[in-house]
């Protein structure tokens, strides 16, 4: 048997002695975040990961961040820490269907949330991140915009860019779907002072104080004079934001905001990886990663 903190003073050792640079998304439980070197939302720790000297990364995420760091990084050995933690938005697209969509709208650019498969990647024009979306947007001189897969974040951007043209595919989050108008108004009932913190995936009618991404709403949070704040995202941000700001108060937005992929990773799955027992190696077809890469590539000059 072995105690959290053993665990992870054996994970720390083992990743120094085996060259792994840990990488933890937001969502991932707080024991796991104590672990890792770089914390934050899923392209931030790909630009991380690219910088990182080890030659090792394990992602503590889902299979499309992991991608992700793969088609930056494709000299590193990249590892998924869960093999079974995958994004359901993602996965609600593929090749054909685009394709066809396409099609259909020539005159459409793509724009991909990086929420997105490595395969789906390689036939989008720009990828965009929750953070990025609307600057990127701005930036493309097309003013008709073909958005996959989250309807919300594009209907969120949609709003602030008028002048433009959007199409839409259905898809979006289901655990930010999960949260609903009424919940708001419960949420603003029982905590009258607080301030509502929403990401762009949740429903637009949810209306905020502040609209941002995990990493935008944790800033703002941790930067705000207020000290009280209810959280709509997945729920693990409200335990971060309470161990980094134990002097506010912080509460979910609903109770099942919760994103059962990102859950699938433990701290054992952790240790069994950095001890070479588990994980998955991440591989990517060359000609796929080098298109994938052109979209991702294309976001970087454009969010510049």
């Amino acid at each position: 048997m072995m105690t959290t903190r053993q665990l992870q003073d054996e994970i720390l050792r083992l990743k120094k002695e085996k060259d792994i640079c840990i990488l933890a998304h937001a969502y991932q439980s707080h024991e796991i975040l104590e672990v890792a070197d770089y914390t934050g939302d899923s392209y931030g720790l790909s630009q991380q990961a690219a910088k990182a000297p080890q030659k090792n990364v394990l992602m503590c995420g889902v299979r499309f961040m992991a991608e992700t760091v793969k088609i930056l990084s494709p000299e590193k050995k990249v590892y998924l820490s869960n093999s079974g933690a995958g994004c359901p938005m993602a996965e609600q697209l593929d090749v054909e269907m685009l394709s066809a969509l396409k099609e259909s709208n020539p005159d459409y650019t793509v724009v991909a949330y990086i929420n997105t498969t490595s395969e789906l990647k390689t036939i989008c024009d720009v990828c965009v991140t929750s953070s990025s979306a609307l600057k990127i947007v701005n930036n493309i001189d097309n003013d008709k915009i073909l958005f996959i897969p989250d309807c919300n974040l594009g209907a969120w951007v949609e709003k602030q860019v008028p002048q433009k043209t959007f199409k839409f595919v259905h898809g979006g989050c289901p655990t930010h779907l999960r949260m609903s108008v009424r919940d708001v108004k419960k949420a603003r009932a029982a905590h009258p002072e607080a301030k509502l913190l929403v990401h762009p995936e949740c429903l637009p009618e949810a209306m905020a104080d502040y609209i941002g991404s995990t990493t935008g709403i944790m800033k703002y949070a941790k930067e705000s004079n207020a000290k009280e704040f209810i959280i709509g995202t997945e729920n693990s941000i409200v335990q971060h934001l309470q161990y980094e700001c134990p002097d506010k108060k912080f509460y979910p937005l609903s109770k099942d905001c919760v994103c059962h992929n990102m859950k699938l990773t433990t701290l054992m799955d952790v240790y069994n990886c950095v001890c070479g027992q588990g994980g998955e190696e991440i591989k990517l077809d060359e000609n796929v990663r080098v298109k994938a890469k052109a979209c991702i590539d294309t976001m970087l000059t454009m969010g510049e």
